[in-house]
Parts: C-alpha cells; sequence; structure tokens
C-alpha cells in the first residue's frame, strides 16, 4: 500500500540539518506489516548516522514464538500490551530505563507506568489503537452496528468473510460478543467461543492478517477483521472500506517497543526511544498509521484530515476493551479452540 505523504513529513524533512548530531552504527527492527514509515526511519538516520533495516511480522505470536526459537539480529521489536509480561517471564526482552529517557517527559500521564510495565523499563511507546471489523460499504448491505454481523454472518457473506489468521484478538473479540471475561479458564465458556468459530467457519474466504483492505478492494470479501487505523489507510487508498464500531464494544491494545535479551545494539535502540518519544516523530508516526499515540503535544502537527478520521474517532458510546495477558491455563484453551478452528 503506498504510504500517506503528508505536509508534515515535509516540513521534517526540511527540518533535517547537517548539524545533527551523528553516531556510527546499525539498527535491526523487527515490526508489523506496514507499521514503519520510511519517511520516519530516513529521519532518525538523518539526525544519527545510524543505519536502520526492518523485517516485518503478522502477528504477536509470530513475533513470540520467533523470539522463543531463539532468533537474534533484532534490536527492537513491538509487541502488543498482552504479550509485553510474557516477553519479560521468559526473560526474552530486556529493561533499558526507558523512564529515564530525556523524551520520556513528554509521555502522557494516562499512558505511564502501565499494568503491563508498571517500573517502566522496557516499553517506550509505539501506536495504540482497536480492533474491530470492517466492511465494502458499497456491496455489503448491513452497517456495522453489531459483532452479530461478523460472528453470525448473512447469507451474503458465505465465502466472502475473512478473519485474522491468529486467535488472539479474534478470541478477545469473541469474549466481548458473547461478554464473557477475556482469558477464561472455564472450558464450558470457551466451548461457546469454538461454536461460534466453528459455525462461522462456513462463511470463511481467507484467514488473514496482512492485506484486508485489498481483499475488500477486490470484491473477494465484503466484510474482514480489521484494525483501525489500517482500515483508514485502505480508505485513502481507494478501497471502499468502512470500519465498524459495533455497539458491544471493540478490542483495544498498546504496541510498544521492546529490546529483545539477544539485541547487539541497545545503545542505538535506546536512542531510536528516544527519538520516537519527540512529539514531531510521534506526529509523523500517527499522521501515517493513523492510530492513537501517548505523546503530548502532538495533535497540533495533525493534518486535518487524520483529526476527523472515522476510524481515529470512535464514537463515545462505544466501549474499548483493553486485552490483557492470559494465564497458562486460559492460554492452552485459547490454543486448543483455535487449532480445532483450523483443522
Amino acid at each position: 500500500m503506498k504510504r500517506l505523504f503528508t505536509t508534515l513529513a515535509a516540513a521534517a524533512a526540511v527540518a533535517l540539518t547537517a548539524g545533527s548530531v551523528k553516531a556510527d552504527g546499525e539498527l535491526f527492527i523487527y515490526n508489523w506489516t506496514e507499521y514503519t514509515p520510511p519517511d520516519l526511519v530516513a529521519k532518525f538516520e538523518a539526525e544519527t548516522g545510524i543505519t536502520v533495516s526492518v523485517d516485518t511480522y503478522d502477528s504477536n505470536e509470530t513475533l513470540l514464538a520467533k523470539l522463543q526459537a531463539g532468533a537474534t539480529g533484532y534490536d527492537l521489536v513491538v509487541p502488543s500490551q498482552n504479550f509485553v509480561p510474557i516477553l519479560a517471564n521468559e526473560g526474552l526482552i530486556q529493561k533499558v530505563a526507558v523512564h529515564e529517557l530525556p523524551n520520556y517527559k513528554h509521555y502522557k500521564e494516562r499512558w505511564k507506568f502501565p499494568a503491563w510495565d508498571p517500573e517502566q523499563e522496557y516499553t517506550a511507546p509505539w501506536q495504540w489503537g482497536t480492533t474491530s471489523f470492517a466492511y465494502h460499504k458499497d456491496l455489503y448491505s448491513g452497517k456495522g452496528e453489531s459483532l452479530e454481523e461478523f460472528f453470525n454472518p448473512s447469507e451474503e457473506l458465505r465465502g466472502r468473510l475473512s478473519t485474522f489468521q491468529t486467535p488472539d484478538e479474534v478470541v478477545s473479540l469473541a469474549s466481548i460478543y458473547l461478554d464473557m471475561e477475556f482469558c477464561s479458564e472455564d472450558p464450558k465458556e470457551m466451548k461457546k467461543i469454538q461454536d461460534l468459530l466453528m459455525n462461522q467457519k462456513d462463511y470463511i474466504v481467507a484467514y488473514n492478517s496482512e492485506t484486508m483492505s485489498d481483499l475488500i478492494a477486490s470484491g473477494e470479501a465484503l466484510m474482514t477483521n480489521h484494525w483501525n487505523g489500517y482500515a483508514r489507510l485502505g480508505r485513502l487508498a481507494g478501497a471502499p472500506v468502512v470500519y465498524a464500531y459495533p455497539k458491544e464494544g471493540v478490542v483495544g491494545w498498546f504496541d510498544s517497543l521492546v529490546v529483545p535479551t539477544s539485541a547487539k545494539n541497545v545503545e542505538n535502540a535506546r536512542k531510536f526511544m528516544n527519538f520516537i518519544m519527540d512529539p514531531v516523530n510521534m506526529a509523523m508516526l500517527s499522521e501515517n498509521q493513523g492510530y492513537g499515540d501517548a505523546i503530548k503535544g502532538t495533535a497540533q502537527y495533525y493534518s486535518d484530515e487524520l483529526k476527523s478520521a472515522p476510524e481515529v474517532n470512535p464514537p463515545s458510546d462505544v466501549p474499548v476493551r483493553f486485552a490483557t495477558t492470559c494465564s497458562p491455563k486460559a492460554q492452552s484453551l485459547i490454543d486448543k479452540v483455535w487449532t480445532k478452528v483450523m483443522q
């Protein structure tokens, strides 16, 4: 998907000067697909002299499996909040005293010392947003008003519905629909989620976490799981995508920069963490991605389009429920449900 060029990005490019402090070295980032704006990377490289390389993944589960398998060579990765404690408890990420970085002063009070990193030793902010579903505005007859449309689809969606290919957010969204707490340890409750997803399976055209807007644009799918900012990018690129805020609620998430234990360029990673906490730089990221941020003073740099984007400005009466880290017992049940669904 072509990235959105903005007046903000242009202004930031002009602001780069030859007198910027230089630092030799490299930085290797492992991030979600289409989640690292090239202009932002170029600005960091110009200001520091550090060469940045970016690899991508499609889910928290993929990231976790990669690090558990002993992957080395990455200096920064970007897990969601419910995966940070897992990575920390397994010794896969290291403490880097984020709260001591100079630009930490810009952190919004709401997000400081969060439950998933109470000492702010591991995480620097990336983006936060919501997970729901989106639909084809011209070909789908519904209005995205309820999760009923997604989990008990109408006949027009048979063979034209797409969900994410990993269970984390799908199961959380199903829990909202069934009015259950996240991370249930009750096999009977998880059986209800399994039955729901198995019934939905008859309508699925693809399990996909990367090209959701493309599926809608082509007409192959009329409805897909989606993230709010990613849906906005699809709409701006011309896809007939409408992001739904169903009355039952949506899943909230907060993605953070963390440093793997195996990182070779820790100080360069900390430089990037500090860099992204500058309001101008965080605004560039939010403008590009269309998600919320945790830094004070960014809104003054937003375009009018971003300020009014429907994906970024949810109705005030729609609940946003942030996913939590599941216990081993709850995660085992989730894995069993998903294994059954994937058979």
